[in-house]
């Protein structure tokens, strides 16, 4: 498999993981504050960003 085509994939993935993390961030129960810190996380800690919410984020 050629590198730019897995690497490619990796990111459809990641995105798609992002986009799913910040809609049940914005639908969850959490205040508001904690949604823009949860979100920024996300955003700008790409995979320490969805591990942390998937284990320890706001949930519905």
């Amino acid at each position: 498999m050629d590198i730019s085509i897995g690497s490619g994939v990796l990111g459809v993935l990641h995105l798609a993981l992002a986009i799913y993390a910040i809609l049940k961030i914005v639908g969850s129960g959490a205040s508001t504050l904690a949604k823009v810190v949860w979100i920024l996380l996300v955003l700008l800690l790409p995979i320490i960003g969805l591990i942390a919410w998937f284990l320890i984020g706001p949930k519905s």
